[in-house]
């Protein structure tokens, strides 16, 4: 909601170049507010055609808002760098709106075992919900004895880190020899790696930003979430509904974390 980046409409009108065929279609959007002053925290926004994805009958449009940023950051965390299938993965956050989408598609790519780390036990129920395998507390549990327990001393194959610098020192103690985490966010700007632990350990840890992925990588994500919301594979997380004139309302239940899941806006 600090960029109002993500949305889901109908085509109300389309440039010279664009097929006027395109009218009436029902679609999601992604990066509306990148780059560009005005979002989605509006009854109209203008775009350029690709950001104006297909939206599946089946999908709301509550559902189909739900998903630019969160989901488009879940699966290149999921598939960056390597398959996850056979694999297991760690996802921070798990009850967030990229942890949980994370979760879904870890499992929908074949990882064998989805660790989620939640802070309450109703986020743990959302994060088996989504398809974790095991759920760790960690306000009560201690994080790397569980996850090496799960694992039978191993550690996890891929690490989703949604604040890599809360999450540094832990880090080496929970993966396995010579894997990766993918971190997509961090609660402060500056991160300190313990180099002792990180080498022994062979650590890779792969750094990026959902508003710039490469084309490819784009692409990618969208035919494989419109693949699996054709078939009715993922679940959107709706915690909340506001009017375009409650926008300072919804913001202020994000940023005091009153809500799971995404706060939807309509106008």
């Amino acid at each position: 909601m600090a960029r109002e980046v993500d949305g889901a409409g109908i085509i109300d009108r389309v440039g010279g170049s664009v097929p006027e065929s395109r009218l009436g279609e029902r679609v999601w959007t992604w990066n509306a507010q990148w780059k560009r002053p005005f979002g989605t925290a509006a009854e109209f926004v203008v775009l350029p055609a690709e950001q104006a994805v297909l939206l599946p009958d089946s999908v709301s449009f509550d559902e189909g808002a739900c998903l630019g940023i969160p989901a488009l950051t879940a699966h290149r965390a999921v598939t960056i760098d390597g398959s996850v299938e056979g694999r297991t993965v760690l996802v921070s956050g798990g009850a967030g709106a990229v942890g949980n989408y994370a979760i879904q598609f870890a499992k929908l790519l074949g990882a064998t075992k989805i660790i989620a780390t939640v802070s309450s036990s109703e986020k743990a129920d959302r994060a088996r919900a989504a398809g974790a395998t095991h759920v760790i507390n960690y306000r009560a549990d201690d994080v790397a004895e569980r996850v090496l327990e799960i694992t039978a001393g191993r550690g996890a194959d891929r690490v989703v880190e949604v604040d890599i610098a809360g999450n540094a020192e832990l880090l080496p103690k929970i993966v396995a020899q010579d894997t990766l985490c993918v971190a997509y966010g961090s609660n402060t700007p500056d991160v300190t790696f313990q180099f002792g632990a990180m080498i022994m350990r062979g650590v890779a840890v792969r750094f990026f930003i959902v508003y710039e992925l490469s084309r490819q990588a784009r692409e990618r994500g969208i035919a494989e979430l419109t693949r699996w919301m054709e078939a009715g594979q993922i679940k959107h997380e709706v915690a909340a509904h506001f009017g375009l004139d409650q926008i300072v309302q919804a913001h202020e239940a994000l940023e005091q974390g009153r809500t799971i899941g995404k706060v939807i806006v309509r106008p």
